[in-house]
């Protein structure tokens, strides 16, 4: 057992907004009997179109607060941040095992009959070292079609996952790869596996379409078990939220998305520092 943490203390998972409630779904589904501590930073969304340092600030900050609660690993449940952050915050803490989020890239390339897949992803992502990397090692032999859904963050943080205005930006982004003959889209943005039935409508069922979630989930199982940190009692988990932004609307989506129930409570921001609570 890794002797710095305990298999009761929770697990840590944040993300620019909701989104990596898709994350925290698949691990309670793999890891039932984990806590979770979740932080969405609404204050701060879309991290997409923000600087490279920037984001690392916020990721460093958040790891920080979440450490501070007692988090035995940290998910970054965050396809932009793991492309910004990820490398810096396992340098930064290498103490706490600290899980990211890749591109599938990898089982698309695996899966695809036409040799032509589709990403979805924001502009950070694509521009990052980890989607260059499995690209560089899985991509060779498949056609990458890829999208950054312009607007698709702020429809799902909205809620709007029905929407006209949902539907026009997937099928701006999608119409074009089916056109080349994709048959398989990564989802490269932890929002985005909410909007998949509409996703799902557009390509038709003969398309594959990959969240990468529930490997995360397995991956964060993996490294629990390698340092005997797996919580294995059947006590009453806790999940807890926090957002820095408005906690009764974050609750409120927690309820949509996922069917959790539970109160959201506020963080609060000054410059790139969280203010400590009092």
């Amino acid at each position: 057992m890794d002797e710095a943490y305990s298999p009761l203390q929770p697990i840590g998972i944040f993300d620019s907004g909701v989104g990596g409630l898709s994350v925290l779904k698949a691990i309670r589904k793999e890891l039932p009997n984990e806590s979770i501590l979740y932080f969405g930073d609404q204050a701060h969304i879309p991290y997409g179109p923000r600087p490279k340092e920037e984001i690392q600030a916020f990721s460093v900050a958040i790891t920080r607060f979440l450490q501070r609660k007692s988090a035995k690993l940290i998910v970054v449940a965050c396809n932009t941040a793991s492309a910004a952050a990820l490398r810096h915050l396992r340098d930064l803490f290498p103490e706490i095992p600290i899980v990211g989020m890749e591109p599938a890239v990898k089982p698309a390339a695996e899966m695809t009959q036409t040799g032509k897949m589709g990403v979805l992803a924001t502009p950070t992502t694509f521009a990052g070292e980890l989607y260059a990397s499995v690209v560089e090692r899985f991509g060779q032999n498949v056609e990458i079609f890829t999208s950054t859904c312009p607007g698709m963050v702020e429809q799902i943080e909205a809620g709007e996952l029905e929407s006209v205005k949902t539907r026009e930006i997937l099928v701006t982004a999608l119409e074009p790869m089916l056109e080349a003959g994709i048959d398989t889209v990564v989802m490269g943005c932890t929002h985005y596996p909410f909007v998949i039935p509409v996703i799902q409508s557009i390509t038709g069922s003969e398309v594959r379409i990959i969240d990468p979630a529930p490997a995360i989930a397995r991956q964060v199982g993996r490294l629990l078990d390698q340092r005997d940190l797996l919580n294995t009692r059947n006590d009453r988990e806790v999940l807890q939220f926090f957002t820095s932004g408005d906690p009764d609307r974050f609750a409120d989506m927690v309820l949509t998305l996922i069917g959790e129930t539970a109160d959201a409570l506020p963080v609060h921001w000054e410059g790139h520092s969280i203010i400590p609570e009092t």
